[in-house]
């Protein structure tokens, strides 16, 4: 990750008139200044989040060109040596704080500043040195310690604390793959806080693994011919374009936001002036583990709410991460200590082929009409410990909107005896085991079609009852279910019944007198496994369905709660207990999916990218294939391959 300190009023420092862009470092550093002029809080104050406080969607939607909305933040802020958080909403515009709520129970997110924190004072503990010495290890500056935030189980000693539970593995040299070298059964529990080792817990010994599995370039002894390059390349330039913060393409048009927590977000996504998403983002990533062996039972990490998604992006390089002719943005963000950091190349934008549009050919004339497809990308890489998550949203020309996961890195490794990797793992190398889990992701679609007031309806195919009706036994048909409130908007997949849902908006028609609206296709959905009612599950709790509808409420924005580290539960199970309407209202469609992952030994080194995701498609939103008026076009570029030999 290609991070630097940013002085507000440099190169970075742009004007931003879109009220819903992203703060800027010139605003990130007011804001850290308003809130340490406060005599409320001292110099042991650190920094968790700060981002844009969103104006009410009234004012966005009634803003006249020219003119302006106040510029607010949002900051967590807490103090150095004791739990608690201390929720802000700051004015830029008044340089003043406006409300300060202190919630002495809630944990701040792990802060990438405290990772290498936790790997030298586990190091040095005398009980995790002495584990090591008992498995042959001496040399501790080789032991590789990954701090995984630690639950809630219910431990008495552990109540109270903000704590982190660790996994170590032995590297043996300079950017050799240490996951081949797992520590099995030494696990140390950290204090974040008094940054003391408050146990370690030894399962076992189970001899380390020692054969090298690599992937670094470097360390490779041979590698295959290399293949001839595939260019991209656009000789006219590219068809979009950002200006005052709003990016255009095609018809399309969005505002592009980026936050410590979320990471990219999408805002006001409108095709041809029509709005279609209000906010769209992945709001919570829950990574649930299957073993319930050694200390691999506590392995359940929300890996955006206990870390933050945003923090941990990549600086994308061009040529290898993103191909063709790209725009970059930068991302600004704040340390722990209230500095103003730049994550360099955060996100990625480019247009890309992908495929044949639409065809038809007239076989009594032999007359054809195509069309290629095309979408713009905009994307980020996440680097999780060992994983790597690659977000993609993708906007079509037919008005589709598209988010894909691509899950890649290395998997997490634990030791075994040699061909004995047990029944929740795969051995991938002998003695290297890759346990089974999960990766389940949620996304919050604050849906606008055509407008705010937005109904929900599932669909589901019947196969018609025998009778006359039906005398050849080949009826089948639609039905529609008009879901009216948030408890009824509680629901799970169902193939037999081919299930999915419209967000209609019952004001507005096309003209054939159907609502306008678009199709939720759900096509990676995830079963639960981790028991509902257990520590984990109940953390967990929105994994239960597939599809929650909600009232529109600005403060309900994570589906598992706000804060997430040693949480205990909440989030959308307490939203919708509300039961509020979701019937020709503002309301959010949260959509959860994900990846279930048996590993296997082609995973290792490396996983080979692994996809998941999610479409949003008109259905009735527009009166015909929107694409037909595209210009016949061919590509003078296309040659014939003269493959043959």
């Amino acid at each position: 990750m290609n991070v630097k300190s940013v002085e507000p009023g440099s190169r970075a420092e742009v004007t931003r008139p879109h009220p819903l862009a992203p703060l800027t470092p010139a605003e990130i550093a007011k804001v850290v200044g308003i809130i340490q002029a406060s005599p409320l809080f001292g110099d042991k104050t650190r920094f968790e989040t700060i981002e844009l406080l969103e104006p009410p969607k009234a004012a966005v939607r009634t803003l006249k060109p020219g003119a302006r909305l106040p510029r607010d933040a949002r900051a967590n802020i807490f103090t150095v040596g004791r739990i608690g958080v201390v929720r802000l909403t700051v004015s830029l515009d008044e340089e003043r704080i406006l409300t300060s709520e202190e919630l002495p129970d809630q944990r701040a997110m792990i802060q990438i500043e405290q990772f290498l924190m936790v790997q030298e004072v586990v190091r040095t503990d005398p009980r995790f040195v002495e584990g090591c010495a008992r498995r042959g290890v001496t040399d501790m500056s080789k032991v590789c310690i990954d701090p995984w935030t630690a639950g809630s189980f219910e431990v008495p000693e552990e109540e109270g604390r903000h704590l982190c539970h660790v996994f170590a593995w032995v590297r043996l040299y300079a950017n050799e793959n240490f996951y081949a070298h797992p520590i099995e059964g030494l696990n140390a529990v950290v204090d974040l806080n008094s940054w003391e080792v408050i146990r370690v817990d030894d399962h076992g010994i189970v001899p380390i693994p020692m054969k090298e599995v690599n992937y670094d370039s470097q360390l490779l002894t041979s590698t295959r011919e290399s293949l001839k390059p595939i260019d991209v390349v656009q000789p006219e330039g590219v068809n979009f374009s950002i200006t005052d913060d709003v990016l255009r393409w095609d018809k399309w048009q969005l505002v592009v936001g980026f936050n410590g927590r979320e990471g990219v977000t999408l805002h006001d996504v409108r095709y041809d002036g029509r709005p279609i998403v209000y906010r769209a983002s992945i709001v919570e990533m829950v990574v649930p583990y299957g073993s319930p062996d050694n200390g691999h039972y506590r392995k359940h990490v929300f890996d955006i709410g206990e870390y933050g998604a945003g923090k941990l992006a990549n600086s994308l390089t061009l040529g290898c991460d993103c191909l063709g002719a790209i725009e970059y943005l930068d991302a600004h963000l704040n340390t722990m200590d209230g500095s103003v950091m730049t994550i360099k190349n955060a996100v990625c934008i480019h247009e890309e082929d992908s495929g044949i549009l639409w065809k038809h050919t007239d076989f009594r004339t032999g007359r054809a009409e195509v069309r290629r497809a095309r979408r713009l990308v905009i994307s980020t890489i996440l680097t999780v410990g060992n994983y790597e998550y690659a977000f993609y949203w993708y906007l079509y020309l037919d008005g589709t909107i598209e988010h894909e996961i691509k899950t890649t890195g290395i998997i997490n490794t634990a030791g075994c005896i040699p061909g004995k990797p047990g029944k929740y793992a795969t051995e991938v190398s002998p003695g290297v085991a890759g346990h089974i889990h999960q990766h389940i992701f949620c996304a919050r679609l604050d849906m606008a079609v055509d407008g705010d007031a937005n109904s929900i309806v599932e669909h589901n195919t019947r196969a018609e009852s025998d009778g006359p009706h039906n005398r050849y036994g080949n009826a089948f048909y639609d039905e529609p279910t008009l879901l009216k409130t948030e408890r009824e908007g509680c629901r799970r997949i169902n193939p037999e019944t081919m299930r999915y849902w419209k967000i209609i908006n019952p004001n507005v028609r096309n003209h054939v007198g159907q609502p306008t609206a678009y199709k939720l296709e759900a096509k990676h959905t995830v079963t639960p496994l981790v028991r509902a009612d257990s520590f984990s599950g109940r953390r967990a709790g929105f994994v239960q369905n597939h599809v929650w509808v909600t009232a529109y409420d600005p403060e309900e924005r994570y589906p598992a709660g706000e804060y997430m580290n040693h949480s205990k539960g909440g989030g959308l199970p307490d939203y919708v207990a509300k039961n509020r309407s979701i019937e020709n209202a503002d309301i959010v469609l949260w959509h959860v999916f994900g990846i279930h992952h048996t590993v296997r030994t082609e995973d290792f080194p490396v996983q080979p990218c692994v996809m998941t995701g999610f479409k949003l498609m008109p259905s009735g939103f527009f009166d015909r294939n929107p694409t037909i008026d595209l210009p016949r076009s061919s590509n003078h570029a296309s040659c014939c391959a003269k493959a043959h030999g």
